[in-house]
């Protein structure tokens, strides 16, 4: 319907980051779901995809143990393509950013961030 809240998946391996952009986003008004590693994160979007459904946007941490953002967005676009996927990345590592957008996201924003800029991203992610 169009009553329903956008649903969100945050990934990024620092709890504390992870629990406050749940938080911030929830207050937003958006359905939030979060995952603490690229598995997890990956799993979370199968099981979704299963049950016919799809998170409208992913905010994915590009640095992480195990897993990295490349990977996680790579299954993503493959999975789900009408997925947005924001990469989140704490260098002003221009590099990985244009190969994230090279391989499909939408967009990136840089660690530290700013909620405006957050918002900003999901909602032209959106197409708002």
């Amino acid at each position: 319907s169009l009553m329903s809240k956008p649903k969100v998946l945050v990934v990024d391996d620092e709890e504390a980051l992870r629990f406050l952009l749940a938080s911030e986003l929830e207050a937003e008004a958006f359905e939030v779901q979060s995952a603490g590693d690229g598995d997890e994160a990956m799993e979370l979007v199968k099981i979704k995809d299963e049950q016919g459904d799809r998170f409208d946007v992913v905010l994915l941490d590009i640095k992480m143990p195990k897993v990295d953002g490349f990977e996680v967005l790579r299954f993503v676009k493959g999975k789900v393509p009408e997925t947005k996927v924001i990469m989140l990345t704490a260098y002003a590592d221009v590099k990985n950013a244009i190969e994230s957008l090279r391989l499909g996201a939408s967009d990136f924003v840089s660690k530290p961030y700013d909620l405006d800029d957050i918002l900003t991203s999901i909602n032209r992610a959106l197409g708002k």
